[in-house]
């Protein structure tokens, strides 16, 4: 009888330390759960670790009010569609509420199928495909999505550098990439800006000397990157090879360029940006914010850091505002969570009083350029 005893407290305790995997925060079962699936390894991992640690710093400081606590439950999805929809199956069976993810586009237009299945709330930070919120009416994007990053480059580039000759370079095999080229481009034409070099790559592209040479005899001064910032790092150093410096002019995804592993950052000096956020702002929540980051962290936070961040505090802001329990179901929550983010005004780091509409977020964009490798305001 013992025996029995004995082995049924084993086996209580190994299904505890399975249960308790993946998870961060209170470990409060009365706790609001939010679950969080990104790409924490692999080649996108600096964006999904840097969202991950942006909201397990607002999950400690919430929990830190007392009141209402959050339970969250990180996901690894290696930046790979089937995996995040597995990532989103644990956590469903974990008994998730309320959903911050994915982090990248392709697994999040998966699982927010999934989401919209299971009538789940979803709040992306980074996955900026219009696709992403398409036909989901509880999925929404904290990030621009790639429509909007395209025209308000566009119209940056306009107003700052009026005279300049243009050149892009994209990615055609990425819907990302291709999303905010088509909308730049239309832009453009609009607004009368001088594109004079068009050419393109694909995911497996790694020699773009064909590229920057174009752009080179084309006398373009601007070159306009609506891609990720491993690619980025390549053009960089061969338009450095052949001695071509012209402003390199980015979006979102160049975010992360200066904590790529044996990249010369040097090589990024004066590469500008589009983003909601510069950790050199001098406002009190983003000192604050960039303090706490670093001590916790290590390092300056990127803009994935302050959207991963800002997800948790609209959650639970929106979350506070719907007068409901955490013992409410997640589909009750997601009816309630639609109601207020279709009404309410949210100021965060990424942006003061964003609204949203069909999922997709209203807030006003800033350039920084990169110097003495840190991001600083462009203005």
């Amino acid at each position: 009888m013992k025996k029995a005893v004995t082995l049924v407290l084993v086996l209580v305790m190994v299904a505890s330390l399975f249960a308790a995997c993946g998870k961060s925060g209170s470990s409060d079962s009365d706790a609001l759960k939010i679950g969080f699936i990104g790409p924490l390894t692999g080649g996108a991992a600096v964006y999904g670790n840097a969202a991950k640690n942006g909201a397990e710093l607002a999950v400690k400081e919430i929990n830190a009010k007392g009141g209402v606590q959050i339970e969250l439950n990180t996901q690894d999805d290696e930046h790979d569609a089937e995996k995040s929809v597995n990532a989103y199956n644990n956590l469903m069976d974990w008994g998730m509420h309320v959903l911050v993810g994915s982090v990248t586009t392709t697994p999040c237009v998966a699982v927010a199928a999934e989401c919209y299945k299971d009538r789940l709330f979803a709040l992306t930070p980074s996955a900026s495909s219009p696709d992403v919120t398409k036909g989901n009416d509880n999925v929404y994007q904290l990030c621009f999505n790639d429509p909007n990053q395209g025209k308000a480059s566009a119209k940056y580039i306009c107003e700052h550098f009026p005279d300049a000759k243009v050149a892009v370079i994209y990615n055609n095999a990425d819907a990302y990439s291709s999303g905010i080229y088509q909308t730049f481009e239309a832009e453009a034409a609009e607004l009368g800006i001088n594109i004079v070099s068009v050419s393109t790559c694909t995911d497996n592209t790694s020699d773009f000397s064909v590229q920057v040479a174009d752009a080179q005899n084309a006398g373009a001064d601007i070159v306009f990157l609506p891609i990720y910032y491993t690619p980025a790092s390549l053009i960089l150093n061969q338009a450095n090879a052949i001695g071509y410096a012209p402003t390199f002019f980015g979006v979102d995804g160049m975010d992360g360029i200066l904590t790529l592993k044996g990249f010369d950052t040097a090589l990024a000096e004066g590469v500008m940006l589009l983003t909601p956020f510069a950790a050199d702002a001098p406002d009190a929540a983003t000192q604050s914010f960039v303090s706490a980051y670093r001590e916790t962290y290590g390092e300056i936070p990127n803009q994935f850091a302050a959207d991963g961040y800002d997800c948790v505090y609209a959650v639970y802001d929106a979350f506070l505002k719907t007068g409901l329990g955490t013992d409410a179901s997640s589909a009750d929550i997601c009816e309630a969570m639609i109601e207020q983010f279709s009404s309410m005004s949210f100021s965060g780091l990424t942006g003061a009083n964003m609204t949203w509409v069909n999922g997709m977020v209203d807030k006003a964009p800033a350039a920084v350029v990169i110097k003495d490798g840190v991001y600083v305001n462009a203005g």
